[in-house]
């Protein structure tokens, strides 16, 4: 009940949150460092829980890549058995030679018939094998127009290219202390009017049931008119912050996550991006302040964004400015 007397009664609680009450019915955080919930969805199958489009257009590049390569190789094996089973002989203007060869050579033949190429020097007969190298002309046309869709997808999609800090801090502010993080645009895109809202979900005990509870946190500045250089997000701890009068031990032993949601407008696809991130407790320093990101460039009238300090950040000495939240808190 230690915690139920820190978590100060003038904060409001949010109840539209989207996540559940019953802290016993979650597992692990609310929400992953990617910014997806944390969530695993069952009650129907596989094949109806995914949605194979969102799927292919959030996969990393290298895996997109990957997929596409591998179903090419996969398809024209399939193929390239199928020829190689009706009889190779069915395939005029093949070199014959070993078995390998000829499974070399109906495995190219189908390679020019999914692409549509037909270099003409193979070239099907019978009506079996024409049937099939028809039907594989047709699979290869739809598989290129889903590619191409897909590439068209990914390349198109408004996203937002932000960087979140691995870690939040507990840092000297003003009088008090702050709770802050770091947001830095990383693509060389323009984004305007960024808003962000941050949430923080604390596990308590009310009435012997550990129940979540969601505050909203206010900001210093909640908005920015362009998010051209890094944004330190800060969190005042005034006397109507939920987290006012939390020490170093209550942040390591309570259940607690800070959501941060930000929304912008990318002028170049003229359209809102979002972005979300989250920190649990474990993952707040206490005790830190952050190193500035950029610098005058020495060389040129230009400024440097060191996107590789986006987490950096230097012990800062914040007893004596909690010594006095303490002895509020626990009168």
């Amino acid at each position: 009940m230690a915690l139920l007397r820190k978590l100060n009664t003038k904060a409001k609680t949010e109840i539209n949150t989207g996540f559940g009450a019953n802290a016993a019915d979650y597992g692990g955080r609310f929400v992953n460092k990617n910014g997806q919930p944390n969530i695993i969805k069952k009650g129907v199958n596989f094949w109806e829980r995914i949605s194979w489009y969102h799927a292919m257009l959030a996969l990393p590049r290298w895996k997109f890549l990957l997929l596409l390569f591998t179903f090419f190789i996969f398809a024209n094996i399939i193929f390239a058995c199928i020829y190689y089973f009706i009889g190779v002989e069915h395939l005029s203007g093949m070199n014959t030679g070993s078995e390998l060869q000829k499974f070399g050579e109906a495995f190219f033949f189908s390679a020019q018939t999914f692409t549509t190429v037909g270099y003409g020097r193979i070239s099907p007969s019978g009506f079996l094998t024409s049937t099939i190298a028809a039907l594989e002309a047709l699979v290869g046309l739809l598989s290129f127009a889903i590619a191409t869709g897909l590439f068209y997808g990914r390349f198109s999609k408004p996203t937002a290219y932000l960087k979140f800090s691995g870690n939040a801090i507990i840092a000297p502010f003003k009088d008090g202390t702050a709770l802050m993080l770091r947001i830095a645009p990383f693509k060389n895109t323009t984004l305007t009017d960024a808003e962000a809202k941050v949430t923080v979900g604390i596990a308590i005990e009310e009435n012997g049931k550990i129940t979540n509870k969601f505050f909203p946190l206010q900001l210093e500045y909640h908005n920015v008119n362009a998010l051209t250089l890094s944004w330190t997000i800060v969190h005042p701890i005034t006397e109507e912050s939920p987290l006012y009068g939390f020490s170093k031990e209550d942040f390591e032993n309570t259940r607690g996550e800070i959501l941060i949601f930000i929304k912008a407008f990318d002028d170049m696809f003229s359209n809102t991006v979002v972005a979300r991130s989250s920190y649990t407790f474990r993952e707040i320093i206490y005790g830190a302040k952050f190193i500035p990101m950029y610098h005058r460039n020495s060389d040129a009238d230009a400024t440097i964004l060191d996107l590789e300090k986006i987490n950096s950040f230097v012990a800062a000495d914040i007893a004596e400015r909690m010594h006095s939240a303490d002895k509020v808190v626990t009168k």
